[in-house]
């Protein structure tokens, strides 16, 4: 019988410490399929960030870096300035990109750095205990928002896919879901053309990635891709931004 189903050879065979039905582990393969598919392992350059992802490094078979807080873009930049024949990219949550990150992620963006950005929104802070994110959704409960996101009291959630669109330096920008089978193909074209887009030199490129967080949203991990499906997605619509 022929093999149709295969691990990709930029990721490794290692367990995995996500939680059950986290997103992380579909998102991690995704990038390792399009670098096999793109020919370009031997000269990637992925940058973990804190949080959920921060031992990215232990599951992808190509070069990785680690970065500070927020700091990802920052390291990223100088290893595309300095090596501007790699492929490099980051692997960021919505507490690391849209919160401790936003100012390095907004004048990367402008700058018009010719990287890729994978950018993982599950609405909460994942590793510290689920704590309200710039991503979480009005009447969301975390731990931080018992009773639920107030607007008066914490503002709205922060859309930073539609805030980077503006401005002139990015090419590309894309929001995708892992909620089902064809939304994950969708996701991954999504991250081949970021990766694209590097090759060809067109600039700062992004991958807005809707990820479920069973743990921290309180439910199973079936309810928790109806969640993206039936709740997330209608505040963070899907689709091609610029």
């Amino acid at each position: 019988m022929e093999k149709t189903f295969f691990r990709p050879e930029s990721l490794y065979d290692v367990p995995t410490h996500y939680c059950p039905g986290c997103g992380h582990g579909t998102a991690h393969r995704l990038v390792a399929q399009v670098v096999d598919e793109l020919g370009i392992r031997e000269k990637t350059v992925g940058i973990a960030p804190v949080g959920c992802a921060v031992v990215a490094y232990d599951y992808w078979n190509f070069d990785c870096s680690e970065a500070p807080h927020g700091r990802a873009l920052a390291v990223a930049t100088a290893i595309k300035r300095v090596h501007p024949q790699n492929i490099v990219f980051t692997y960021q949550g919505d507490g690391d990109l849209a919160a401790i990150g936003t100012n390095e992620t907004i004048h990367a963006a402008n700058r018009g750095e010719n990287l890729s950005v994978i950018f993982i929104n599950n609405t909460v802070y994942g590793m510290t205990g689920g704590q309200m994110a710039p991503t979480t959704l009005l009447g969301q409960k975390t731990s931080t928002s018992i009773e639920g996101r107030v607007k008066e009291k914490h503002g709205y959630p922060l859309k930073i896919s539609e805030m980077l669109a503006i401005l002139p330096g990015v090419a590309y920008v894309e929001r995708v879901s892992l909620h089902s089978p064809q939304e994950v193909l969708k996701a991954k074209r999504a991250i081949k053309q970021a990766f694209e887009n590097q090759i060809n030199n067109l600039g700062f490129s992004l991958v807005e990635v809707l990820s479920p967080c069973p743990t921290y949203w309180g439910q199973s991990p079936k309810e928790s891709l109806d969640w993206i499906r039936d709740v997330m997605q209608k505040e963070f619509p899907l689709g091609r931004i610029k």
